[in-house]
């Protein structure tokens, strides 16, 4: 973070000289101590998002994958005259403990084609499909998998039970 701040303030000053180096240092650092005390942010959870990009990398590999799948999917059902769609709305529940987590995973889910999560309270989800064939699988689905696997490195750096 304290490399990213100087950056911003060597882009945003257009050059470099000495002195824009050591203010923009000092500033820098004031900053990032602003943001280790007052903000709960440490070093600690720097590197674990430095652990942790490429399980985002993944996740947003497997995101592009399945959108990509269910616009075949829904064009498909568009194209073909004799398909019918049987829209649905399927409820569901997730092991999924951070907020964050669940949240991604709403957002996956209304991003995809087809598929809208109408509501998101606590664990719970409602989402209506375009289709039954669209609501196959939503509880247990890869997009839960990589969540619950990014949540259990999370919680194993913060030395956290892995434990609902």
């Amino acid at each position: 973070m304290f490399l990213l701040l100087f950056c911003v303030w060597v882009i945003l000053n257009g050059r470099i000289t000495m002195e824009i180096c050591i203010l923009g240092i000092l500033v820098s650092a004031a900053v990032f101590a602003f943001l280790c005390r007052f903000l709960d942010y440490s070093v600690k959870k720097e590197l674990l998002l430095f652990r942790l990009f490429p399980l985002f990398v993944r996740y947003l590999w497997v995101l592009v994958e399945e959108i990509v799948k269910a616009n075949v999917c829904v064009l498909k059902i568009i194209l073909s005259p004799e398909l019918q769609p049987e829209p649905a709305v399927v409820y569901f529940d997730t092991r999924l403990r951070s907020g964050i987590a669940r949240v991604m995973l709403a957002d996956s889910i209304t991003l995809t084609p087809g598929t809208i999560t109408v509501s998101l309270e606590g664990n719970h989800y409602c989402v209506h499909c375009l289709d039954r064939e669209l609501a196959q699988g939503l509880e247990d689905s890869v997009f839960v998998e990589l969540l619950e696997e990014m949540e259990n490195k999370v919680w194993k750096q913060l030395n956290m039970p892995t434990g609902v």
